[in-house]
């Protein structure tokens, strides 16, 4: 039955209603499962009797179905092929006509479309879209570019491939020519219109559209039609580069003028140029510098010119790093103009600035901070002044020095000259990158960063007042600039001060102490030893958390208290610090953790405050829970349980790490009735159609596994659990987790219990290989080979998957040995994982009877591979619980609907095989006891099937 208008629309209207939004999200999840849901979508957008709101509503539901319903993981079309023609015909057209913020929706879900099917499922696109270029109506224009746009900008960040190219020549064939017809048409009719102020306006607005799409264009190579056409597209940027018009400026000193917006993205196609095509962009350079350096000039201090301003910094900073234009800037008259009419302007505070500082904390420390500022003048001057230093060190340091002695000296009485003096300072007293994990590496050698700390900086970080809040910030954001440049001895003078900002009541100052702090626990030398050890942090650790935990809990709505994740990665790093040093306070601090997830739940905004949280609470339970189950036990099912029944999905795949930790970290035979319970709904298919929560089930089934092993086999759940390995076998993504669910299996099942489905499981798994697999598919079958191998003793062995693999078919085992065991095994790159392989080429050649007496050949080449293992013995480090937790910087975590690992909850190494300390003793050992058992038929088997030299390297063990 089809998806009904009038019923979706009610329930899209609802979605905008936080008190039914849940319940009718997941009614519309219902329709969405009927057939042409997208298309009734479509028409409401295009229904003009309907509120904007709904159509609104509609188009971000239709984009979010195409993000997760148009094809699966291998690309091929989860609708019908009806449906997806009748998207690709009707889409174009209505994105051209909609009103902007529907148009938007539109064209990302295009964009998705695009994804999967441009060029080769859907090569009229190009055409379609160079049909609808009009030359009367920019509207229209605008409707289309933002179509390509939102295509072609796919390439921007890509590598380079053949498949890429052929995409881009698709496109430039298609679309080149005509875009650049358009092009001179968009100039004639802004020279036209230039008195109309409403067509003026939508003439610019296309040309903003083709600047950026220029800009896609360019991204890789430099296309032949814009090659040709250099001069003239270089004429035409220079013109409106330099354009003006009164009609279009904007009275509001915070809304950027179109002009200015065209502007903007030209600077952004000439740093393109310049970097990418200098010898062809050289000749036509010149007036752009003189311009973009008369722009930087005039423009005034208002935040609607930011973006310009930073864009036109962007390129000079170019122009800096070129051989031919950089000599331009080395002379020192030029260098103070430089430094007194551009970057002085431009990083001296402003209103703006101090209004965002007083009003919008969180999002001033954000873009001072993340570099999300990258578009803000500060940080642009500073870019453009340290690509300066770069080149002439000496006359650059030499002339801002002068104005840092100047600022200092104003700033005896003024406070936003000595902020003017200290981000100077900073600016040309870091070289290189500022790291994420250690701050500035290299500093400028010309001048003292330390001296000038403990002249200018100290006295603002003890004051307890008369200190203004951002001459405070100032002090500490330098000591987090400058945290790898002090040794220990100066941070245990500095700690102190800096915990105590953190008592500050300005929001802004309390979080940078606590970020400062954070990034001070965190710091490590090469080897991994912290700078500040657990034994310095544990004395006020409790204090510390309990400081932070009120900062935190002082919001109550869900919004604002997870708002800060700053704070909240102060306590994460705390803990992971103190590890089981937390157990005296653990219930605080557990108390603590579970209110905040509870206000929490009701309003998932802010991921990266979640995975802290989370990730905190990893910490508690991975060094606590081995002596404190029983607390964890009580204290987290019921709020994990509530997650669970409420369907939370954002906490979902968090918990169940959280649970997988806590099973693995207690001791044997804790098992609480909770887990029993969590069998069943583990078990079902509905969590494991949700893409994120795939890895997070995979992680907690395969710890549930061993130790729930009879309860599995008294409820009949082992064809559950096959069921599940069978599913994630089949899709790409996952067929590397089904291997995790199979060891668990092995190491937990007689192979009694398997008996009947060990058929199958090898028929699925010698089909993969049949395939094209991954390198990954194939080291993870060999492990699995190994695993099973060298359980002997259980009743499994290499004889027992040769039999199985038999019953299948008599000449698998013999196709699949060599190429996909044998080659794979010396990749195993974990030491655990190399021991399984020793441990079971040592069986198989001691007690296979299959290999002792049908395949002479293998054996001769499992000792061979046996024998390279052994050169290099693995060594199993024993009590692997403590290793040093590395993390990747969140700011590559990509958030949102996929899964992301708690790094406190990654499942540790597992040894198979921990009674087997010394490798090389135990293999003697083995195969000295084995060699006596059948009455020297091991030695036998050395002297007749391998050469001289293996005969000698083997023997040392059987003696």
């Amino acid at each position: 039955m089809a998806a009904d208008i009038g019923q979706i629309s009610q329930l899209l209207n609802a979605t905008l209603d936080p008190s039914q939004h849940r319940k009718a999200e997941n009614a519309l999840k219902q329709e969405a499962a009927k057939p042409q849901y997208s298309l009734t979508l479509l028409n409401i957008v295009n229904s003009d009797s309907l509120p904007s709101n709904t159509r609104l509503a509609a188009s971000l539901a239709f984009k979010n179905f195409i993000r997760s319903n148009y094809v699966d993981e291998e690309g091929n079309y989860k609708i019908s092929q009806d449906e997806v023609q009748i998207i690709k015909e009707r889409l174009i057209g209505l994105m051209i006509s909609s009103p902007p913020n529907v148009q938007k929706q539109l064209g990302e879900a295009i964009s998705v479309i695009a994804d999967s099917d441009f060029w080769r499922r859907w090569d009229t696109l190009t055409q379609e879209l160079v049909s609808r270029f009009s030359t009367t109506d920019p509207k229209v224009n605008v409707g289309v570019l933002e179509v390509a746009h939102s295509i072609f900008n796919r390439w921007r960040p890509l590598n380079r491939s053949n498949e890429l190219y052929i995409e881009i020549n698709h496109v430039i064939t298609t679309f080149g020519q005509p875009f650049v017809q358009l092009l001179v048409t968009t100039d004639s009719k802004i020279a036209a219109h230039a008195n109309d102020k409403d067509a003026l306006r939508g003439w610019f607005e296309t040309l903003d559209m083709q600047i950026k799409i220029l800009h896609d264009m360019s991204s890789h190579d430099l296309p032949p039609i814009f090659e040709e056409n250099l001069a003239s597209i270089s004429e035409l940027l220079h013109k409106y580069l330099t354009y003006n018009n009164p009609l279009l400026e904007t009275d509001d000193d915070d809304e950027a003028s179109i002009v200015d917006t065209v502007k903007a993205g030209i600077c952004e196609l000439l740093e393109l140029y310049t970097i990418k095509y200098d010898e062809d962009f050289s000749k036509y350079c010149s007036p752009f510098i003189t311009s973009a350096w008369n722009l930087l000039s005039t423009v005034g201090p208002q935040t609607k010119y930011d973006n310009l301003v930073s864009k036109s910094l962007h390129f000079l900073t170019a122009v800096a790093g070129t051989a031919e234009h950089a000599a331009v800037f080395n002379n020192e008259n030029v260098l103070s103009q430089i430094v007194e009419k551009v970057i002085l302007p431009n990083v001296a505070l402003r209103e703006s600035d101090v209004e965002m500082f007083e009003d919008e904390p969180i999002e001033f420390i954000r873009r001072d901070l993340e570099g999300s500022d990258t578009d803000s003048r500060r940080r642009s001057s500073t870019d453009f002044l340290r690509k300066l230093q770069e080149k002439f060190e000496t006359p650059v340091t030499t002339a801002v020095s002068k104005y840092i002695t100047h600022y200092l000296d104003q700033g005896k009485t003024d406070w936003k000259a000595k902020d003017t003096a200290v981000y100077l300072f900073l600016s040309i007293a870091a070289k290189g990158a500022v790291t994420a994990a250690q701050g500035v590496k290299t500093v400028n050698p010309l001048v003292n960063v330390v001296e000038f700390f403990e002249q200018h900086i100290a006295a603002d970080l003890m004051a307890s007042e008369g200190v203004e809040p951002i001459s405070k910030v100032d002090a500490i954001k330098y000591l987090y600039t400058f945290r790898s440049q002090l040794s220990k001895e100066q941070w245990k003078l500095a700690l102190p001060p800096l915990i105590q900002n953190m008592n500050s009541s300005n929001y802004v100052v309390y979080t940078y102490a606590a970020i400062a702090v954070e990034r001070v626990l965190f710091l490590a030398d090469d080897v991994g030893n912290q700078m500040f050890p657990r034994t310095d942090i544990e004395p006020f650790a409790k204090d510390l958390l309990n400081h932070l935990f009120k900062l935190i809990e002082r919001e109550t709505n869900a919004a604002k208290l997870q708002e800060n994740e700053f704070l909240m990665r102060c306590v994460m790093r705390i803990l992971i610090v103190i590890k089981d040093g937390a157990a005296p306070m653990l219930d605080n601090v557990l108390t603590h953790l579970i209110l905040i997830t509870n206000v929490m739940k009701h309003n998932p905004s802010n991921p990266r405050f979640y995975y802290y949280h989370f990730e905190a609470m990893g910490a508690l339970v991975r060094y606590c829970s081995g002596t404190n189950t029983a607390v964890f036990n009580q204290k987290l099912w019921e709020p994990f349980n509530l997650i669970l029944t409420e369907d939370v999905t954002e906490f979902i795949p968090y918990i169940f790490q959280i649970l997988a930790q806590l099973l693995e970290s207690s001791p044997a035979g804790a098992v609480s009735e909770n887990f029993k319970n969590l069998l069943g709904p583990l078990l079902a298919a509905p969590l494991w159609e949700t893409r994120g929560n795939v890895p997070a089930c995979v992680r907690l089934l395969s710890a549930v596994i061993p130790k729930a092993s009879s309860l599995i086999i008294q409820n009949n759940q082992l064809e559950a659990v096959l069921g599940i390995f069978q599913k994630l076998l089949a899709f790409k993504k996952s067929e590397v987790q089904a291997f995790d669910i199979l060891d668990a299996i092995v190491n937990s099942f007689e192979p009694s219990a398997l008996d009947k489905y060990f058929g199958t499981i090898l028929q699925l798994l010698y089909t993969k290989l049949q395939g094209s697999p991954a390198d990954s598919f194939k080291i993870r079958f060999a492990r699995f080979y190994h695993l099973v191998s060298a359980r002997l003793e259980a009743g499994y062995g290499a004889d027992y998957f040769i039999k199985q693999s038999d019953q299948l078919d008599a000449a698998a085992f013999a196709q699949v040995y060599p190429p996909f065991v044998l080659a794979e095994t010396e990749k195993l790159a974990k030491p655990v994982d190399r021991k399984t392989a020793v441990v079971s080429l040592t069986k198989t050649l001691c007690d296979s009877q299959v290999f002792g007496q049908k395949f002479m050949k293998g054996w001769a080449n499992s000792c061979r591979i046996l024998l390279s293992l052994l050169a290099n013995p693995p060594a199993v480090a024993a009590g692997q619980g403590d290793e040093i937790i590395t993390e990747s910087s969140v700011d590559d975590i990509g958030f949102g609907m996929t899964y992301t690992a708690l790094n406190t909850c990654r499942p540790l190494a597992r040894d198979d095989f921990p009674d087997v300390q010394n490798v090389t003793t135990w293999v003697k050992q083995y195969m000295a006891e084995a060699n006596q058992r059948h009455g020297g038929a091991i030695e036998g088997f050395i002297t007749q099937r391998l050469p001289p030299e293996q005969q000698e390297a083997i023997a040392q063990y059987i003696r």
